[in-house]
């Protein structure tokens, strides 16, 4: 197959005066190098698109592709990693991860919160908080934790995050409102260990390939997964493979939540346990880094058995079966 790779780079937004926290989910050269080689290794031509803005001028210029390997998180809105994918359904073009709506759903983690709950999997209690004056009717019981409504690679996470004070919660609050101009998810406190569960398939294909706890090591901020700890991971987690009875738990609830929201090919699920020791759904990750060493689904795919290349050999193996019979002829309007 020809195959576009799109994607954004770090690179490209330094050079249009972006930083800091604006790039964390952006991926490095190396990234794209790992990629475009994985995927050549499997008898496919790779062709190196870029962003949303190169793809839509490829595009409205009659490009076109076998499929398209979409790793693009996107710049704007909240409902940006589904831009993409809306994009290349409009062409009627085949990709790698979930569609548009799974995208949007995941990406708000209250409202994936609320569906995965309603079939049965675990959650935190929570609220949404839009204005920083809506702190003071928060009812959850004391410690609270709260991070944005819709961004990820722990950005807006950090020993602040966990609140103990009303005053604290709205300081916390209204900081973020104004950083990221969405809004807080607030939820109930979880204490206990952290993992992410790996997922490859579809529906009733897709399985979890194993479980990583994250241990963090002297010198991370101590609330978990945040936006210092990621950037640093090397030298600040330890991602440790753990296969005990909470870990084959938590791989339960994170197929279960999985295939709830339908998502396609390749992600994680991210938990954490309440103070009882029973792992909770926390959120979804329907298009999960693919950097070879610092991610961390390829990070755990290897520790399973799985090497880079045939992890991404086995998303594109999930695109193409789920994607062969949903595509239809194009009918063009004419004017």
């Amino acid at each position: 197959m020809h195959i576009g790779l799109v994607y954004d780079l770090r690179d490209d937004y330094r050079k249009l005066g972006y930083g800091g926290e604006d790039i964390a989910e952006f991926d490095s050269e190396s990234t794209i190098e790992a990629l475009e080689e994985a995927i050549a290794s499997h008898g496919h031509t790779v062709e190196r698109v870029g962003n949303i803005w190169r793809l839509t001028e490829m595009l409205a210029a009659g490009k076109r592709w076998d499929m398209v390997f979409n790793i693009a998180e996107g710049l704007h809105g909240t409902a940006r990693e589904a831009q993409v994918p809306a994009l290349l359904d409009a062409y009627n073009l085949p990709y790698t991860f979930s569609a548009p709506e799974v995208m949007i759903l995941c990406q708000d983690k209250a409202l994936a919160k609320t569906i995965v709950k309603a079939a049965g999997v675990p959650v935190a209690d929570s609220v949404i908080i839009r204005d920083a004056a809506e702190c003071a009717h928060v009812a959850l019981p004391w410690p609270l934790f709260a991070k944005p409504l819709a961004e990820g690679t722990g950005k807006g996470v950090s020993d602040r995050s966990k609140i103990t004070s009303p005053a604290q919660l709205e300081e916390v609050c209204a900081d973020l409102l104004r950083r990221f101009r969405q809004p807080v998810l607030v939820e109930t406190f979880l204490p206990g260990r952290e993992f992410t569960v790996g997922i490859l398939g579809t529906g009733a294909a897709s399985r979890s390939i194993g479980t990583l706890e994250v241990v963090l090591k002297a010198g991370a901020e101590r609330v978990g997964h945040t936006y210092h700890n990621k950037e640093h991971c090397e030298t600040l987690i330890d991602y440790v493979f753990v296969c005990d009875a909470v870990a084959r738990k938590s791989e339960e609830i994170a197929l279960a939540a999985w295939r709830i929201l339908g998502c396609r090919d390749g992600g994680r699920i991210d938990l954490r346990c309440d103070a009882s020791g029973h792992p909770v759904f926390l959120e979804a990750n329907p298009l999960a880094g693919l950097h070879p060493t610092h991610s961390d689904l390829p990070i755990l795919a290897e520790q399973v058995g799985i090497p880079y290349r045939a992890l991404i050999g086995e998303i594109l193996a999930s695109a193409q079966h789920s994607l062969r019979l949903s595509r239809l002829p194009i009918h063009r309007a004419t004017a």
